[in-house]
């Protein structure tokens, strides 16, 4: 996978944002996370930290850009391929940076912490909309999505991200989780779900 830049969305579901206490943002909340981040949910085995406190999931929609982001450009010009991500989050890191208002990175560019499923074809905003997707782990749902529940949309997100950083070829944005994450434990089997089609599955170690 040919892949540049790892952009992700922050607390871009309402009911996500409340269930961790968060103000709802005004604007897209953007952070990063390093290309060696990056693991495939081919159903391989990832060996997440162990001294780190609890890890939570975080089921997002994954874009890639098929070229270079220009001003006026439409999701549909830019955005060539489409996944299911994980954003991995070291929940109690996080929180103790925050409280000193340090960045998140050691809580979110961690090794293996941005997992992704299988790409397919973008087609349009419009038939995104018509599927659900979700997060099942050891056989049951325990994340459930929709893009029309996003606060901020595709069209708003890769527009911010082009302004502030620029968007090329094989960048991908993570576009936000919906409610209902939670940890990981070592043993967990988890897939990803776009309606009833499996697009990706990892176990934890």
């Amino acid at each position: 996978m040919n892949v540049g830049n790892i952009y992700c969305i922050g607390r871009n579901y309402v009911k996500h944002a409340e269930e961790l206490g968060n103000a709802v943002p005004e604007e897209p909340l953007l952070f990063s996370k390093p290309t060696h981040a990056l693991v495939q949910a081919d159903g391989r085995e990832i060996t997440l930290p162990q001294d780190k406190g609890e890890i939570h999931h975080e089921l997002e929609i994954v874009l890639q850009m098929k070229r270079e982001v220009k001003a006026g450009d439409r999701v549909a010009d830019v955005v060539g391929a489409i996944a299911l991500g994980v954003d991995l989050t070291l929940r109690d890191v996080q929180s103790a940076l925050k409280k000193k208002g340090h960045p998140w990175l050691r809580a979110k560019g961690f090794k293996q912490s941005a997992i992704v499923g299988s790409f397919w074809d973008f087609t349009s905003v419009e038939d995104c909309e018509q599927v659900d997707f979700s997060f099942v782990k050891n056989g049951e749902v325990v994340q459930k999505g929709n893009i029309s529940h996003m606060i901020f949309d595709f069209q708003t997100i890769i527009d911010e991200c082009a302004d502030c950083f620029g968007l090329g070829e094989g960048d991908l944005v993570y576009t936000g989780t919906p409610e209902g994450v939670g940890p990981l434990t070592s043993g967990d089997t988890c897939q990803l779900f776009w309606g009833e089609e499996e697009k990706g599955s990892f176990r934890v170690r």
